[in-house]
């Protein structure tokens, strides 16, 4: 039986007394939201740290609003907060959706969407969503405060753009518009990711035909990733896009750089891509 190595935990009254006490620590300090991925790393002992700094009892780190049309949420905000949260259901119905997917509710009840993030395991789903909907997170660091875009928060498989002296403080996601169809797909055995789809499309005045679109593919690749390719294709009339949904499906597999893995062949996640941007495109526009 694998156990844990001895480890201090840090209860911080401020997200300045967090980022202090990782200075202090250093290389033997990380953050600790809900523990659900970092625990278990730990266990295994990829992972070791002397010192786990909470930052789940920091006073406002879990809040859910929404100001000037942008969803905020708090770091520590735990998935099923998140699933659970009327404003989310209200203005950006897709991601309660997702979330109610994620895992299991025994992950969902612990882990905490800011965790997921930094954690930046390439199997996530709020990563793959959130790169489409067009969010930014919140750091905040000895320098102040500063915001990052999703698509250059997650850089590689594990790995982040978030300083070494910095801790995510919040997501903010823009509120769906009247004219936005979203859907989010995905793939998955046992629990896991295997792959996720997310779209989004802003439909005209008319309703049928698509002036903007955002499609990201996760799970596939080290990290979630968009193609301006695949974006372009699903632009213009219904008709046109329904025609051009392989051809998007094929400039996203080739955006993602799909490898031969032990989880599949390269061929293979291209087909599954063909098939779940379909049904991703069915699921937006309200096709059963």
């Amino acid at each position: 039986m694998m156990l844990l190595r001895r480890f201090e935990i840090h209860q911080p009254t401020s997200v300045a007394e967090a980022v202090q006490m990782l200075a202090h620590f250093g290389e033997d300090a990380s953050f600790y939201a809900g523990g659900t991925e970092l625990l278990l790393a730990m266990k295994h002992d990829v992972l070791r740290y002397k010192h786990l700094i909470d930052v789940k009892v920091v006073s406002g780190l879990d809040s859910i609003e929404l100001r000037d049309g942008i969803l905020r949420i708090g770091a520590t905000a735990t998935h099923r907060s998140v699933e659970r949260s009327p404003l989310i259901r209200s203005h950006l119905p897709v991601f309660v959706d997702m979330e109610q997917r994620v895992a299991n509710v025994r992950v969902r009840n612990t882990g905490t969407l800011g965790g997921n993030l930094c954690f930046a395991d390439p199997h996530s789903d709020p990563a793959t969503l959130l790169l489409a909907l067009g969010a930014s997170v919140v750091a905040e660091g000895p320098r102040g405060r500063r915001e990052i875009p999703m698509e250059d928060f997650i850089t590689d498989a594990y790995e982040t753009s978030l300083g070494t002296d910095e801790v995510l403080t919040g997501i903010q996601v823009p509120a769906a518009t009247p004219q936005q169809r979203a859907a989010y797909v995905k793939f998955q055995v046992h629990e896991r990711p295997m792959l996720g789809l997310a779209l989004v499309l802003e439909t005209s005045d008319n309703g049928e035909s698509f002036r903007d679109a955002r499609v990201a593919v996760g799970c596939v690749s080290p990290r979630a990733l968009r193609s301006a390719e695949a974006e372009s294709l699903l632009t213009g009339s219904r008709s046109a896009v329904e025609g051009n949904l392989l051809r998007a499906a094929d400039a996203l597999a080739d955006s993602a750089e799909l490898m031969d893995d032990p989880e599949g062949s390269a061929e293979y996640k291209r087909n599954l891509i063909q098939t779940f941007l379909r049904r991703a495109f069915q699921k937006a526009v309200g096709q059963p």
